[in-house]
Order: structure tokens, then sequence, then C-alpha cells
């Protein structure tokens, strides 16, 4: 099932979202990423996204293939919702505008270098000067300090600096980077949280704030299990390919015609697994019975599992191993994955003006999510909104 949604691309203005940020006018200064990702969300929520850019266009829309009519898949999948206006913050003329719509504006997020901002007066403390309202969010790669200012934040770069890297991949191979840029995304929700917390703060003081988020930190912060490990208990963990280093089974297992991801996290749940595997008395082994002496026990225990596995096909096991109330599930590839959200009801497509996007993972029974506006062409609202500034 795909929701489509159609607006009026030539109207001068844009309907007012009515979702729960409906009325929060949001500054753009952000690309690539981290920051439209979060504005996305932002906008999905019913706030007014006025993306910023400079005149060659945000990076992403130069990142091809794959592309839709013309136009890059990565630049369309966190830019809908948005009006767009370039900006050429070396020309005065433009940057007085700027200066106005950060003087207009409830949020701002940018993630230029650290005080990259600070020589057109679009700093944190020039626009509060003037808008003390203003929440503010910078995202940066490592932070404001004197160290890590300096430093360029890549989300590859920080996957391998983290950690990340030396926990992904076969534990006999080279590091690998996840398949996303999975810190710039993680970091782009650090900053919408920041952003929604100071807008909170706003209803208490009348006044905005510096909200600010490093892909490190995030990275850090995300990392959870794997970072306390070292931090809590001075283990630094390692690659183990598809394992886990707590649970088991916790991982693909070979059937028949391929492998099963199965996660038994609790005894219940490996009793259970036991039962539909016709090997129950596996669940009363000393050798099985806790999930601490599984995990130790693991290369005892993985043989006796895949034996029973291999006599059947993965769905054929992936059907009877649900049912019995332990997780499971194929390894699909990116056109499964959107398939089965479609099979279970989850409605993941939204077209807009009939550009296909990825639904807001966000359920409201109230104020839904909203499609209002496909991503701009690069300035396609610069008249509208040089008119209204000046205003």
């Amino acid at each position: 099932m795909r929701t489509s949604v159609r607006n009026n691309r030539g109207g001068c203005v844009v309907p007012a979202g009515k979702g729960p940020l409906s009325g929060v006018l949001v500054a753009d200064f952000s690309r690539i990423l981290a920051g439209p990702y979060a504005t996305m969300l932002l906008a999905d929520l019913g706030a007014e996204v006025v993306k910023v850019e400079a005149p060659g266009g945000d990076d992403t829309r130069s990142w091809q293939p794959p592309v839709r009519d013309g136009i890059s898949t990565y630049y369309l999948a966190v830019n809908r919702n948005k009006r767009s206006i370039a900006l050429d913050l070396k020309d005065p003329g433009d940057v007085a505008v700027a200066q106005e719509l950060a003087r207009r504006a409830d949020v701002l997020i940018e993630n230029f270098k650290p005080g990259g901002l600070a020589r057109f007066g679009l700093d944190y403390e020039s626009v509060a000067a003037v808008n003390p309202r203003l929440v503010y969010a910078s995202i940066s790669g490592f932070g404001s300090g004197p160290r890590g200012a300096a430093l360029p934040g890549y989300d590859l770069i920080v996957q391998a600096i983290s950690g990340l890297m030396s926990l992904t991949g076969d534990p006999d191979g080279e590091p690998f980077r996840a398949g996303i840029s999975v810190f710039d995304v993680m970091a782009g929700m650090h900053a919408t949280i920041g952003v929604l917390s100071a807008l909170n703060a706003r209803h208490e003081t009348g006044r905005g704030q510096h909200v600010e988020v490093n892909l490190l930190s995030s990275a850090l912060s995300g990392l959870v299990n794997q970072s306390s490990a070292y931090v809590a208990g001075g283990v630094v963990p390692l690659r183990m390919g598809n394992s886990h280093p707590s649970l088991f089974p916790y991982e693909p297992l070979p059937c028949s015609d391929g492998e099963l991801i199965i996660t038994a996290g609790n005894n219940n749940q490996f009793r259970r697994l036991t039962e539909v595997l016709g090997v129950p008395e596996l669940a009363d082994d000393p050798r099985f019975d806790r999930n601490e002496k599984r995990t130790a026990n693991r290369e005892e225990l993985r043989p006796l599992l895949v034996e029973r596995l291999r006599t059947r096909t993965r769905m054929e096991w992936f059907g009877d191993i649900i049912a019995a109330g332990v997780p499971c599930g194929p390894i699909n590839t990116i056109d499964g994955g959107v398939a089965f959200a479609e099979d279970i009801g989850l409605d993941p497509v939204v077209t807009i003006d009939s550009i296909p996007s990825v639904r807001n993972p966000i359920t409201f029974s109230e104020t839904p999510a909203e499609y209002r506006l496909p991503p701009p062409s690069l300035d396609e609202h610069g008249a509208e909104l040089r008119r209204w500034l000046k205003e």
C-alpha cells in the first residue's frame, strides 16, 4: 500500500503543517545527512523547514548513482517537506537574507565546521542576541573544543575512530564499515531530541539555547553494550562476525537452503526453540541450561542446533519458530525488507508528487506525520522566500 499526497507546487505559500510541530519555523543550514535527516523528521511532524543551500546545492544532489528522474536518491531520502533557497554567503545581500531568516526562526540547525558561521554573523551568540528564543543546534564530527573542532567529521572516519569498525566483519578478516552512515543518522536523531527538549524548556523560560551534538559522542553512546564493556568492565570487545558476545543463539544459523537469524534471548525462548527443533533435552543439558553456559559453550551447542535446522528450509523453520514465540527472521535484501514491511501492514512507502519515500517511523494517535512537499529542486522557493523575508 502506497499513500499518495499531491501538492500545488506552483503556489506561493505551502499549507501550514497540522502536526505536533505546526507553527515551528526551522532554518536549515545543514547539508549531506545528519542535519538534513534531523530537519526532515521535524518537517514530517509539522514544522516549516527552509533549506538554505549554497549556489551549488547540497552535496548529496551530486551523489549518484542511483537516481530517480535524474535526481540523486540519496538527496531524496532526507529532504522532503522542505522549501529551498540558494544563498551565497560571500554576497552581503544574501548574508542579510540569511540573518533575517535566523532572526525569525524558532530553530536553526547547522553542521558547518565549528565556528564557521561566525564570520557571517550566523553563530549562536550573534543570532541569539537578536533572537533570544532561538533553539540553535550545531552538529559536528568531534565537538567544538579546540582539539576536536579541527578534525574532519565524516561518518566513515567516526566509524573507524570510535571502534565500530573493529567490531564489524569476520573475526579473521578486515574491519568493515556499517552499510549506512550509521552515526550520521544517530547524530541526526540526537539533534532532533535535543531540539525538542530545548523547545520544551523554552515554554518555561521563554529563552532558547545552544544544543550541540557530535558524531563521536553519538557513536560512543550508540555502541551501548560494547562501549560499556570497556568503560564499566575493562574489556575491549573484538570482532565476532555475526555472533553476539553475551548471547547464544543470537546469529545466523544454516538451514537446508540458506541461513536464518535465530535469537533466543532467555531461557524460556531457548526451551521453546529446542522443542520446535525436536531436541527438547538440550534445554536441560547442564552445558546449556542458562544463557551464560550457552554462550561459553556455543561451539558445542551450535552443531547440535544446525543438525536439526539443515533438515528443512529457512521459511519452513521461520513459520514454526515464530509460532513458538522465538524471534527469528530471514536475511533479506532491501527490496525484501520493504516487501516484508508491506506484508505485515506497516505501509512503509509514501509517494509525494510521484516521488516515493520511506514513511516517518513514528505513529501518533492524534497528530500524524504529514507529507506535504517532495524534496525541493535547488532554490525552488527562493523568490517566494526572499519576498517574505523582506516583509
